[in-house]
């Protein structure tokens, strides 16, 4: 579909936009006027479009931070979903930008609505901004939010991949809490964790994917450990299936779950519907391989207790003598609204929420590559004191893991990209499920994918 096509179906929508006009304020209320700024000594109100919940940001107390410091300048938080729900949100956002309504700060909640809209137009450009502020993204966030050589937006929360392990188990085995490894490493983990065998076995590993195109950062286990190129298609929208780790990954899988058999049947995924918390927190897995957002969880909750003590890893390397870190990442997007009347002061504040912000809201590890070690550590307290047992969480292993951890290049998200998912998870299960070698997947895949690209260029 065209974005003139796109946009006339907003367009359309947007008639009955009446469905935001209830969306609650934090600070004071709109006053519905067009304020023409801070800087002429008259107030400015800026509307920030989120779909975060007060209790996952802590918006009141953000906000007020901000006014009590930057006199004149009012936030006008509207909440598009009251579930945090980001694709409702977007919905919304979507039908906003559409209409004729104020729009100054957007946050997007993934690459693909990021890079989806900085396609359509809705976010500003801000590389004169940061180039008169002095900084790179580069250098000054852990996560590098540029896009066809352009910044339009700045990270906020910074939510990396990690390992979370049984530390009984580690125990157990004789085997210390990883600070640096290998893949290779974490196979010989899971090898010597692995205990029993039948209905009652304890497998070392458990991967929760892909499971029908779903969580497909389980077929990029080797290409996540990239500054470049870390998916599937390249940032050109060619095939990146050519890259060795991702044959490598595949090749991990089936050593472990077939010749090692330390890690949870795929069969067993499938057909049992298994989930990652319950694998984990029930001990029939010793390590998972899971993002950050479980660091809220981590020292159990009502629903998931905690009855062992966990430790954390960071994101194995492909090979010893690469860097520490690199790994698949999530973040929220600041950007400033194109349509926006107040974009400096708009500017101003996404660069103040992304650094000292993340520190004041307290909810999240930030992006901000300023964030002292023991400011994380207090986040860190502050998260885990909202869980059941949190003194059973090896505190020290998950502040270091999130400190060395960081971001690989944001690959755009192409449009054909759910039916290049579609295609490698369908080639996967043959080979996982023994109906094809490595060789044939390999081939068939990349004929697929480059089928793909190709009708998608006419």
């Amino acid at each position: 579909m065209t974005n003139k096509k796109w946009w006339s179906g907003l367009l359309a929508g947007a008639m009955v936009l009446g469905l935001l006009s209830g969306c609650g304020a934090a600070g004071n209320e709109a006053s519905g006027t067009d304020n023409e700024g801070a800087a002429g000594g008259e107030a400015v109100n800026l509307r920030l479009y989120t779909h975060g919940t007060e209790e996952a940001y802590n918006w009141k107390k953000t906000i007020q931070a901000y006014q009590d410091i930057t006199p004149g300048v009012t936030i006008e938080l509207v909440q598009l979903s009251e579930k945090g729900d980001s694709q409702e949100a977007m919905k919304k956002m979507d039908l906003e930008a559409a209409s004729s309504a104020q729009m100054d700060i957007l946050m997007f909640s993934d690459p693909a609505g990021y890079a989806q809209r900085v396609a359509l137009g809705m976010a500003e450009p801000l590389d004169e901004y940061i180039a008169k502020d002095g900084y790179s993204v580069e250098t000054d966030y852990k996560v590098d939010t540029h896009l066809d050589g352009k910044v339009y937006a700045l990270p906020g929360k910074f939510n990396p991949w990690y390992v979370l392990l049984n530390k009984d188990h580690l125990d157990e085995a004789g085997l210390p809490v990883p600070t640096d490894w290998t893949w290779d490493d974490y196979a010989e983990y899971a090898l010597k964790l692995t205990q029993g065998e039948g209905a009652t076995k304890r497998y070392g590993t458990y991967f929760h994917g892909p499971q029908g195109g779903g969580w497909m950062e389980f077929l990029k286990l080797k290409m996540a450990n990239q500054p470049q190129d870390a998916d599937f298609l390249k940032a050109d929208g060619s095939s990146n299936l050519d890259n060795p780790t991702f044959r490598e990954t595949l090749e991990l899988r089936l050593k472990m779950e077939q010749e090692d058999q330390s890690s949870v049947p795929y069969t067993d995924i499938i057909s049992q519907k298994l989930n990652y918390r319950t694998q984990f927190f029930n001990q029939s897995a010793s390590m998972i391989t899971i993002g950050s957002w479980m660091n809220t969880e981590i020292g159990g909750t009502d629903k998931v207790p905690l009855e062992f003590n966990v430790a954390v890893a960071p994101y194995p390397k492909n090979n010893a003598a690469d860097p520490i870190g690199l790994t698949s990442v999530s973040t929220d997007y600041l950007a400033v609204a194109a349509k926006s009347k107040h974009k400096e002061e708009a500017y101003k504040f996404v660069r103040w929420y992304t650094t000292e912000g993340q520190i004041v809201q307290g909810k999240n590890i930030p992006s901000w590559q300023q964030v002292k070690n023991d400011q994380v550590e207090e986040i860190i307290d502050t998260i885990l004191s909202g869980t059941k047992s949190p003194e059973k969480v090896d505190k020290p292993s998950l502040v270091d893991t999130l400190v060395v951890s960081k971001a690989s290049a944001i690959v755009p998200p192409s449009s054909y990209q759910a039916e290049v998912y579609e295609a490698v998870n369908e080639e996967y299960e043959k080979l996982i499920l023994g109906n094809q070698d490595i060789d044939a997947t390999i081939q068939s895949v990349q004929e697929r994918v480059n089928k793909i690209i190709d009708s998608n260029k006419k």
